[in-house]
């Protein structure tokens, strides 16, 4: 698995210049010694599972950042289908350890696999421990198979004739893994190397089912969705990915973060997405050393936020983070250049170029700023209301549809702020 990591490494940092280290081992605890001895030569750790992780963490040496290729969801789903399409196996009747039961049984209720006949040996401990539960309960005839997620587990079962299926790491799940790791090595200083995890919540898919909306305009709404997190999160060097129908997950650092919410005093992502989707979205930050703690934190916050509209944010502690005190702002003799005067010398540049009508509607104006016409309408409104356009009555057709609201710039305004100067 280290080597499969390693050479899928070059490239699968995303922005960021990471060099990888292997550190191979014949058994998940030799993972501890591997950490003691490489030290504070590495800026951030990656385990080749949970298991290793779940070891060295426990042995209380990880000084640096760390996180852990996962082994559920996905790599789930590709153990059970082997075992679907292989006639030694039968997954309705299986023993799993390591995982939480809770996964397992999403993972089995997400393929239609019944759930009353698996077992789920939650804890980490050690092989011979968990070859025995496997073992057991297959000598008991209680199951027909094993998934484990331990390579001496599965060893030591198919010696003694256990049908067993070991959890392999999706290529997916490596490069997310990856990407994730070179985050938390990017800054030196384990302060800024903080793993950040935001939770996106969308109650408009939350409580669909309930509004009988149609099944194909939910798909697209989450595709849309995704698309613009995907967008924000490349913004700030940060994944994201979908964690399960109405809710996103984005992996940053504390630092990238720290730009995106303005110091922790806005929710990020919220103005895009309602202006660009229409929706409103809830979202909750946390902080933590590995992405299971920072998402812990961050649904914690998510909670918080849900309940009280305040604190939308918490640190590694489980504490609320407070905003950082805002620099006092400059006094100035020249005029405030608000958002709406930047737009509307934008669209003043614009039309000069073309020669066109001081008129322009939301198709024209997004045309002329590379915007959609959502944002175009809303950026439209904000001259209206900043006194920089007059609306007009709508352009009436004969066409169906909603007509047309034209909007007159008052460019002349601009001329004003240029002879005050």
């Amino acid at each position: 698995m280290v080597e499969r990591v390693m050479l899928m490494g070059p490239g699968s940092t995303g922005p960021l210049n990471a060099r990888l280290i292997a550190a191979a081992y014949r058994d998940e605890q030799e993972a501890t010694d591997k950490v003691v001895r490489l030290g504070s030569a590495i800026d951030a750790y990656l385990f080749a599972s949970p298991v290793p992780y779940e070891f060295a963490r426990k042995a209380g040496v990880l000084t640096m950042p760390a996180t852990f290729v996962p082994l559920g969801g996905a790599s789930l789903h590709e153990a059970l289908l082997r075992a679907t399409l292989d006639d030694r196996f039968d997954p309705t009747r299986a023993s799993l350890d390591v995982l939480g039961r809770a996964d397992v049984v999403e993972a089995y209720s997400e393929v239609d696999l019944p759930v009353d006949g698996i077992h789920v040996h939650e804890e980490l401990t050690n092989t011979a421990q968990l070859t025995s539960f496997h073992e057991g309960l297959w000598r008991r005839k209680a199951t027909k198979m094993a998934i484990t997620c331990v390579r001496g587990v599965a060893e030591r079962l198919e010696a003694i004739g256990v049908p067993v299926i070991r959890l392999r790491p999706t290529n997916a799940g490596v490069r997310s893994a990856l990407q994730t790791a070179g985050l938390l090595g990017a800054h030196h200083r384990l302060e800024e190397a903080q793993l950040g995890v935001v939770v996106v919540d969308v109650p408009t898919l939350r409580d669909s089912s309930r509004r009988s909306t149609p099944r194909y305009w939910r798909e697209e709404l989450r595709l849309s969705l995704h698309r613009l997190l995907l967008q924000e999160a490349h913004r700030i060097n940060a994944t994201a990915h979908r964690l399960d129908d109405h809710s996103f997950m984005i992996t940053a650092t504390r630092g990238s973060l720290v730009t995106a919410t303005e110091g922790f005093r806005q929710p990020p992502f919220v103005e895009r997405i309602k202006a660009e989707l229409g929706i409103a979205i809830e979202v909750g930050i946390g902080m933590g050393r590995t992405t299971q703690d920072a998402e812990t934190h961050a649904r914690a916050a998510l909670n918080r936020a849900q309940a009280s509209r305040q604190s939308f944010a918490v640190d590694r502690e489980g504490r609320s983070l407070v905003p950082a005190q805002r620099a006092p702002a400059r006094q100035s003799s020249e005029p405030l250049r608000t958002k709406g005067r930047e737009t509307l010398m934008r669209l003043s540049e614009k039309i000069s170029e073309e020669d066109g009508p001081l008129v322009v509607d939301a198709e024209n104006a997004g045309r002329m700023l590379g915007v959609t016409s959502r944002t175009a309408r809303r950026l439209l409104r904000t001259l209206v209301e900043e006194g920089l356009a007059w609306p007009l009555p709508p352009n009436r057709t004969l066409q169906p549809g909603r007509p047309r609201q034209l909007y007159r710039l008052i460019v002349e305004k601009l001329d004003k702020d240029a002879a005050g100067k």
